[in-house]
């Protein structure tokens, strides 16, 4: 045995390393849990049985502001993570409420082009193609509006408690989901507003 080799540390892995790998499961089971979804509207996307297509319905500059809106908002993330890492109360608090408000753009720009849609017929009961895309892009919003009061707790808790470890741990996850919205989002926006339309066009 080689005495001058370092000596490997035994015992339970740190609880940030254990918290962290959890919520990646969790993250992972949450993206096939959209690749159901996703699956079903791309099985059903030209299901519109005589009703407006894609490319009819959607508002691709309001849609690029909902998109920078998001992609915004995570990179605002990510600057608050890096204010709390070095213990910042202010700059994290700044980054948390910017995530905030891009956040509350980002759907309330979703859900007023829900209302445009269904006040003009096209609700989720008109076409198995409207239920497909209701329940998808729904579906990205309601963890966007979950993300919302989840990031109000935190800022709350981080205000109150300081920068505790187990504060820490909790902003590593919510950053972590955040993100992930991010990139679930940057998929439907590629795939069901820029794609699918692009194709009818075509076809047309």
């Amino acid at each position: 045995m080689d005495r001058g080799a370092p000596r490997r540390p035994f015992g339970p892995a740190p609880k940030r390393i254990i918290t962290a790998y959890g919520f990646w499961i969790f993250l992972l089971s949450d993206f096939i849990l959209f690749s159901g979804f996703y699956a079903a509207y791309a099985v059903l996307a030209h299901a519109t049985a005589g009703g407006p297509t894609a490319h009819q319905l959607f508002d691709l500059k309001i849609l690029a502001i909902e998109t920078a809106c998001l992609l915004l908002s995570s990179f605002a993330c990510g600057m608050a993570s890096i204010a709390a890492s070095v213990r910042s109360m202010r700059w994290t608090q700044v980054g948390y409420l910017v995530t905030g408000v891009l956040g509350l753009g980002f759907l309330g720009l979703e859900i007023s082009e829900f209302a445009k849609m269904v006040a003009m017929g096209a609700g989720p009961q008109r076409s198995a193609f409207l239920s497909s895309f209701f329940a998808l892009v729904g579906l990205h919003g309601l963890h966007v509006a979950i993300g919302l009061v989840w990031l109000a707790t935190m800022m709350a808790m981080t205000w109150a408690k300081g920068f505790r470890a187990d504060i820490m741990r909790r902003g590593l996850c919510f950053a972590l989901f955040w993100h992930a919205l991010d990139i679930i989002w940057v998929g439907i926006f590629t795939n069901v507003y820029l794609w699918e339309p692009a194709h009818e066009r075509t076809r047309d």
